[in-house]
């Protein structure tokens, strides 16, 4: 079994990840570009730049209440969803909490057959695991394609986010915990099911990735 990456890259002009996403691409599966480091006007020119990887590509477009750089408002930012949904990439990454409350866009999505990742993050905790369980049946009326991040205060944390692999049923889950206790879960989740793991060119893009040289290294090591 192979075991897959994708490299979060967030640029700040569309030239730099012209330059980054020809890096990224070389050493990894899939490349996860973050379309809220720009600003919103380059956003356009950046998918015209993508636009021929894109069945390589995961989008994201992360407002700041979800731990991104978005600067405009919401109402821009289901816009522009809108029009990298028109794009078609191999993965949409849009969050629970901006699907559940508009119904509009997903019906949208759906007419323009999107494939979408699902997405929830906690940055504070790690909650119990029932309640991953039912988030994650909550998530999964949206989409098979199902991610959810939490933050590791302890080891017990990292397992509980792992444990959520056995009761994935059909979905494609994508499960591992955020910082120093986490780090293990973004290697060991690959064994347990996730169709891949973030990392990063070098510079982590999130608390407690490891960079793609890393983590090739590791599997490497253990196959």
């Amino acid at each position: 079994m192979k075991y897959k990456t994708c490299v979060s890259i967030g640029e700040k002009t569309p030239a730099a990840i012209k330059k980054t996403l020809k890096i990224a691409l070389k050493k990894s599966d899939f490349v996860e570009v973050r379309l809220d480091f720009l600003k919103i006007e380059k956003i356009p020119e950046a998918l015209e730049i993508i636009k021929t990887d894109l069945n390589r590509i995961v989008c994201t477009l992360r407002p700041k209440s979800e731990g991104g750089k978005f600067q405009g408002s919401e109402k821009e930012r289901i816009a522009i969803l809108k029009l990298i949904a028109e794009y078609n990439p191999f993965l949409l990454d849009i969050e629970f909490n901006t699907l559940k409350k508009n119904s509009q866009m997903v019906k949208y999505l759906k007419s323009t057959n999107t494939e979408l990742l699902v997405s929830w993050h906690d940055f504070k905790k790690t909650p119990s695991s029932s309640e991953l369980r039912n988030r994650i049946v909550q998530m999964a009326e949206f989409s098979s394609n199902v991610k959810i991040v939490c933050t590791a205060r302890s080891t017990d944390d990292s397992t509980r986010m792992l444990e959520l692999y056995r009761k994935k049923g059909k979905n494609n889950l994508i499960s591992f915990a955020m910082g120093d206790f986490g780090k293990i879960s973004r290697i060991l989740c690959l064994y347990l099911g996730s169709p891949y793991t973030y990392v990063s060119l070098g510079k982590a893009i999130a608390p407690g990735q490891f960079s793609v040289d890393e983590i090739k290294k590791i599997i490497h090591l253990k196959n």
